[in-house]
């Protein structure tokens, strides 16, 4: 099966955009670092808000710490349109939920899918309810997550919902190798796992 080249799904919209009526996008944030370049990058062509919405992310400290991060870098980067953020609520339960079962499925796996759909469609949902123009996700920038199905999921959230998903693969072009010089230059802590307990339990695993 051949891959969808999503980033230039992205460019065709971007082409069609008017700089003077810039669309509204809601985009889904993991952390700070993954931002800096989508942020960067998407601040020239949309009126953006993020949505800091991450259940799985464990303990409680290492949640409000990204979140303040992310905070920092939106108020310190220039961006040509405006840039606003918004925290979604903190139900850690909702994310063991839909692990179970999966708790030792390697990194990348079905768990791994239904934490991306978990945090899509709430994105989604809130997208619809603000009448944002498209819903986004930061995820793709990172070579550990799947871009294709990340894209599968958005286009079928799309559907669910009736909010465009405005499709991506950021670590195209150099993105994840610009999100690292971003987090350089804006001293963002950068973690070194996903955020659950599950990724950090394997990345201790392989250090070992």
């Amino acid at each position: 099966m051949n891959k969808i080249n999503y980033q230039n799904q992205l460019d065709r919209i971007i082409e069609n955009i008017d700089p003077d009526n810039p669309p509204r996008l809601l985009l889904h944030s993991c952390c700070a670092p993954c931002s800096s370049y989508t942020l960067e990058y998407l601040s020239r062509y949309f009126d953006i808000t993020v949505y800091y919405f991450n259940p799985n992310i464990s303990p409680k400290q290492e949640f409000d710490k990204r979140f303040e991060e992310q905070k920092r870098l939106i108020s310190q980067m220039p961006f040509k349109n405006s840039v606003t953020l918004v925290e979604g609520d903190y139900n850690y339960d909702d994310f063991l939920e839909i692990a179970k079962g999966l708790e030792n499925v390697p990194e990348g796996g079905e768990r791994c899918f239904r934490c991306y759909k978990m945090r899509l469609e709430s994105t989604a949902r809130l997208a619809k309810e603000q009448g944002f123009d498209y819903f986004c996700t930061t995820l793709s920038i990172s070579p550990l997550k799947n871009s294709q199905k990340i894209n599968e999921l958005g286009f079928e959230i799309e559907e669910k919902y009736g909010v465009k998903w405005l499709p991506s693969d950021f670590k195209k072009r150099e993105g994840y190798k610009r999100s690292i010089q971003l987090s350089k230059e804006y001293s963002l802590y950068r973690q070194n796992f996903c955020g659950c307990i599950f990724s950090k339990n394997q990345q201790g695993e392989s250090n070992e």
